[in-house]
């Protein structure tokens, strides 16, 4: 720690997210920012303010406490267990790496690191209409979740298919690895886990390009739900929605806040089933929404990862067991292709 008694960190990576961090250290009372570094040598005109170091190496040696790793999926279990191996606190962003072996590595280095906290960057958890579903359905006023429907898709763009994520040395997996990885993230926080997976992945439009831009998949836990699942890049109206049907009602999210706000309005609507009998208007029970305008998930993020280096929590939200549930589950869709 410094002198002040704040954490000092290091930030590897400026791109959108290695920013977005940046931010938010800054806000932070218990944050120094001490050293960044990115492969573009022109962003350091941008920081004048902080020491800017050539490459990833030179960050971690500098006197810090913690590391944002923020580079592209291929160099973050190596900068992580580098990290982790000289006794530092790391939040990675998602995906926790390329591959299974991948996440299995940096928790082998997080059991070697003792105390050393590591958090993946699962930001989805911390909107509003998240959590305010997650404690309606904990509070089992709706009973338990029979099935769930889940999209998430987005506009390719003309990027799309140049994009360093459409590279599989960069990324290893397409639109199912980089943003439906958030839409699993989210069935395995609300369901538990799945044990059979039926999928296709398909190049519907991209043809030349090495990952999928769809994903259809259809999971099944070992108590009989279900849930179905597609991650689009041919979504071309920006679109998320998860559907979370249950033995009494039901609660729908709709939309989620992004800087842009092209995914739409962040709500959530939710229903007690009504029979025949019940209502009037039988297969149309008296909804509620709520309407969320703020978007706080990256603050709630940050405050997550101090309280566990300083103890006022065990485990982070977006642990490294959380990273490994739902990768392996990524790669659960991959592998059911044509079974």
């Amino acid at each position: 720690m410094s002198q002040n008694g704040k954490l000092k960190a290091g930030i590897i990576g400026m791109g959108k997210m290695g920013r977005i961090r940046l931010k938010e250290t800054e806000a932070h009372e218990a944050f120094e920012i001490v050293a960044l570094t990115d492969v573009n040598s022109d962003v350091a005109r941008e920081f004048p303010q902080y020491k800017f170091c050539e490459d990833w190496k030179q960050v971690l040696d500098q006197d810090l406490d913690v590391v944002f790793v923020c580079t592209y999926n291929q160099f973050i279990p190596e900068i992580t267990c580098e990290a982790l191996g000289r006794g530092l606190h790391v939040f990675s962003e998602k995906p926790p790496g390329r591959t299974v072996q991948d996440i299995e590595q940096m928790r082998t280095a997080e059991e070697k690191a003792g105390d050393r906290v590591l958090k993946f960057g699962f930001n989805h958890r911390f909107h509003y209409a998240v959590m305010e579903a997650k404690a309606m359905i904990e509070s089992g006023k709706y009973g338990k979740i029979l099935w769930a429907r889940g999209t998430y898709g987005k506009a390719g763009g003309n990027s799309f298919a140049n994009n360093w994520r459409s590279n599989p040395e960069h990324a290893g997996g397409g639109i199912l690895l980089d943003q439906g990885i958030h839409m699993l993230d989210l069935l395995l926080y609300f369901m538990g886990g799945f044990s059979e997976a039926k999928s296709f992945v398909e190049n519907a439009y991209w043809k030349d390009v090495p990952m999928e831009d769809n994903a259809f998949a259809l999971l099944k836990s070992d108590e009989g739900q279900v849930a179905m699942v597609h991650s689009s890049a041919t979504q071309w109206r920006h679109k998320f929605n998860l559907d979370l049907y249950l033995e009494d009602g039901y609660v729908c999210l709709n939309g989620i806040l992004s800087s842009t706000r092209s995914y739409g309005d962040e709500s959530i609507t939710f229903a007690r089933k009504q029979f025949e009998g019940e209502a009037t208007a039988f297969g149309k029970p008296r909804e509620e929404t709520i309407y969320f305008d703020r978007d706080d998930s990256w603050k709630l993020e940050l405050q997550d990862f101090y309280d566990c280096i300083v103890g006022k929590k065990e485990r982070p939200t977006g642990s490294s067991e959380d990273a490994y549930k739902v990768m392996r589950l990524v790669y659960d869709i991959y592998d059911a292709v044509g079974k």
